[in-house]
């Protein structure tokens, strides 16, 4: 793959905290994404590193969607730096509420700093980022308010959880009775219908075979679509994994008693048939088995 303009930095994190994508124009930066609440310190370090290499200052946060991965950092930005923050403009009255089930943040056990935004992003319109002009679009599917960016002229599209070089995130609506697998098709279709030659994504590395990519993610969709029950067994396991990410280590009535509201995981349970204790202690076996979890006595240990 040819490198990047000389003007954007890919900060690839983990399965916890999104990456961040910095733009440097001037003495300007913007910072695309900011990670969860746990690793808001580290954000504030990394993103404080490409500044100073840049002898720039963060002006601005460009939030993708506001999932807690995503969005949990931004509070830290602000403090640090003094920055705005930019959400997609259909999260606007959420946020200005702070209604954190409406969020998503109660109703997957996950939590986020309040913070206040400045402006909002409309599919249609331009973000300038790193000196480049990049198109905004509508990427519902793992959350149906979420935008993705795309730059022509350089052939990049900053793909949120639209799309990683190996799937793309879990399609919530589905999990929550909505409609979420035809809209996730149609992003994966809009995405094969733009030039490019560079996905910068929300987990993982950057990556230049789109076509595989694409063939990955509709191979995983059509499977999520022909056995949904699969979909929400993965649903849970994914967001029991990602509780433990955050806190480490938890007696497991702990961990029952931690998801008690998440609302999100109820729904996965009672669409796999369990009820939600007997979903929560399914979920821990089989991150167990798959080495993922490890008990230690009455705890659930990450590893």
């Amino acid at each position: 793959m040819n490198p990047l303009p000389a003007s954007l930095r890919f900060i690839q994190r983990d399965w916890l905290s999104s990456n961040q994508i910095v733009g440097i124009e001037g003495d300007e930066a913007t910072v695309v994404d900011s990670g969860y609440a746990k690793h808001a310190q580290q954000t504030v370090a990394l993103v404080k590193q490409v500044l100073d290499a840049d002898r720039a200052r963060l002006v601005r946060i460009v939030n993708t969607h506001l999932h807690s991965d995503h969005c949990g950092g931004n509070r830290a930005l602000v403090d640090a730096f003094g920055c705005t923050i930019t959400i997609p403009h259909a999260s606007a009255d959420e946020v200005a509420a702070w209604d954190e089930s409406s969020l998503s943040f109660a109703a997957t056990g996950q939590h986020c700093p309040r913070f206040v935004h400045d402006a909002t992003l409309r599919p249609g319109d331009t973000l300038r980022l790193g000196g480049l002009d990049w198109d905004v679009h509508a990427a519902p599917g793992h959350d149906p308010k979420s935008v993705i960016f795309h730059s022509e002229r350089e052939g990049l599209l900053i793909s949120a959880d639209a799309l990683w070089e190996n799937g793309f995130g879990i399609v919530f609506p589905e999990i929550e009775g909505e409609s979420g697998f035809a809209e996730q098709q149609a992003v994966l279709e809009l995405i094969a219908r733009l030039r490019v030659q560079r996905v910068l994504p929300g987990h993982g590395r950057m990556f230049g075979d789109i076509d595989a990519a694409l063939a990955r993610a509709h191979a995983k969709l059509d499977a999520m679509r022909s056995d949904p029950a699969r979909h929400a067994r993965h649903a849970l396991k994914v967001l029991v994994k990602f509780l433990l990410l955050d806190v480490e280590r938890i007696e497991e009535r702990a961990l029952h008693e931690r998801a008690q509201d998440a609302v999100v995981m109820r729904h996965a349970a009672a669409q796999i048939g369990l009820d939600y204790a007997q979903a929560l202690k399914w979920a821990a076996d089989s991150l167990v088995e798959q080495g993922l979890l490890r008990r230690d006595g009455s705890e659930l240990v990450d590893v």
